[in-house]
């Protein structure tokens, strides 16, 4: 029996050097998580320049979060995002987290900027809504569940057809659907608490001069298991050319 395409992450840039050193390349957290789940990855790096495959050429694709914005669309996120977008009206298996998740909705049409009250950073609760409860896929999750987040950015206004699923108390539109096989989500299922916390101490003078509790905002960072279990479930749909929706 031959062997399933490939799962691909498209990587948005890399981490700075100080995370880098410690905890790898973004593709390697999602690796780490995977591990259990597929072997089978395939990394392409657009802000290296690097060419995108053909939808033929892999099983189901995550696009990573990034340290760039959107806003300021460079050509290598452009480029990602007219790619993606051909995907999504496809109806290719696409993941979008973070950077992802807002690259998506700005291609089709939604609006992605800074969020009015800032961003977001810590382990946070993530609410399904009456849509998200009653999903296929999402639904198989408790209504409230804790995400890791970090992220200046925002989609402000999904983009038409799109599906809200799931919010934050500070983010209306953490989880959004394309269509059975898309789905994208503003959190970082990859990131573990070790991440999270190494963010933190990365960001931890900048923080403190804006006036945020460090000390409080470390002693809220747990494990976020459920988050975590929507990319190992949409990973593992995949395996076997099953449908997001399937039952």
């Amino acid at each position: 029996m031959s062997q399933a395409p490939p799962l691909l992450i498209v990587q948005m840039g890399s981490p700075s050097d100080v995370l880098r050193r410690q905890l790898g390349e973004q593709s390697d957290w999602f690796r780490a998580a995977l591990r259990h789940q597929t072997q089978n990855i395939i990394v392409v790096r657009p802000d290296l320049q690097e060419e995108l495959p053909d939808e033929s050429d892999f099983s189901v694709a995550v696009i990573t979060g990034s340290w760039s914005m959107v806003t300021d669309h460079d050509d290598w996120s452009d480029r990602t995002g007219a790619w993606a977008k051909g995907l999504i009206e496809s109806g290719k298996p696409l993941l979008g987290v973070c950077y992802g998740h807002q690259l998506m909705a700005d291609v089709m049409g939604g609006v992605v900027d800074y969020h009015p009250d800032g961003g977001e950073l810590g382990t946070l609760p993530i609410t399904l809504n009456v849509q998200g409860e009653a999903d296929p896929f999402l639904g198989q999750l408790p209504r409230v569940f804790n995400a890791h987040l970090t992220h200046m950015q925002s989609v402000l206004t999904p983009p038409p057809g799109a599906q809200a699923l799931g919010s934050s108390a500070h983010d209306a539109y953490q989880i959004l659907r394309y269509g059975p096989n898309v789905l994208s989500v503003q959190f970082h299922p990859e990131f573990t608490v070790q991440i999270l916390q190494a963010i933190v101490d990365a960001r931890e003078t900048v923080l403190g001069e804006e006036g945020i509790d460090v000390s409080e905002l470390r002693s809220g960072i747990k494990e976020a298991p459920f988050a975590r279990q929507i990319l190992l479930m949409f990973a593992r749909l995949y395996e076997d050319g099953r449908s997001l929706v399937s039952p």
